[in-house]
């Protein structure tokens, strides 16, 4: 069974239950102060604004109790997905590196964006070739991915950058960058492969019905299935 984790002021837990479904994986939503079943066999931290984005986005949330329950699973291999808040959530619980923090165009944006995938051997990008760009949806208003030059060289250096903002053709470019987000990166990995964090919506862009420009976030929710065989 994957966990939802529902935080107050999360708002895309159903989504991603119903895209999960639609994969073929149990989900169900938990809330936070309830802490993880013991069933768990992956957990999400959904999009939205935890507790108002209140301090920095995703800092109270990130110190929830339950997260100590996430760290736990990590170290025993149980996959995590951070998306959007969720994401801004796992660095602030330091689940992966960097930070997330106010979009160069200091507003909310909401579009389509294009993906680079840097790493195909994960879970999460097993169905991609590495350099495939991908379109999935983005949604916030912090989403500037934020590191220090030398941390940022060690994530290159370990193969952790899982995507890249790019155009059409793949090319990284300041242009394709639409939040301002250092070296164009949308998703990081932890130190272990199963734990990873995305600003874009996969789930979004799973359900053929309401993908208007198509279903690329499908896969990446598979990678649930892949990291449990």
């Amino acid at each position: 069974m994957i966990a939802v984790v529902q935080f107050g002021g999360s708002n895309c837990d159903r989504d991603v239950v119903r895209a999960l479904d639609h994969v073929g994986l149990e989900a169900q939503r938990v809330w936070h102060e309830d802490g993880l079943p013991t069933e768990t066999d992956g957990i999400v931290l959904p999009g939205g604004f935890s507790y108002g984005d209140y301090l920095r986005a995703g800092a109270m949330a990130a110190r929830s109790p339950v997260m100590e329950d996430v760290r736990q699973c990590i170290e025993d291999g149980t996959p995590v997905l951070g998306v959007c808040n969720g994401a801004q959530i796992g660095c602030e619980a330091r689940l992966t590196p960097g930070a997330f923090t106010t979009n160069r165009s200091a507003r909310f944006q909401c579009e389509h964006v294009h993906l680079r995938v840097e790493n195909a051997n994960t879970p999460w990008t097993h169905a991609y070739e590495e350099g495939a760009v991908i379109s999935l949806p983005i949604a916030h208003g912090e989403g500037r991915f934020e590191i220090a030059e030398e941390r940022l060289s060690e994530l290159n250096a370990d193969d952790r950058v899982l995507f890249r903002y790019c155009d059409a053709t793949g090319a990284v470019t300041e242009a394709a960058n639409p939040n301002g987000s250092t070296d164009n990166v949308a998703g990081v990995l932890g130190e272990r492969d199963t734990t990873a964090v995305l600003m874009p919506h996969p789930e979004r862009a799973t359900l053929p019905a309401i993908a208007e420009n198509g279903t690329d976030g499908h896969p990446i929710l598979e990678g649930f299935t892949v990291s449990n065989t």
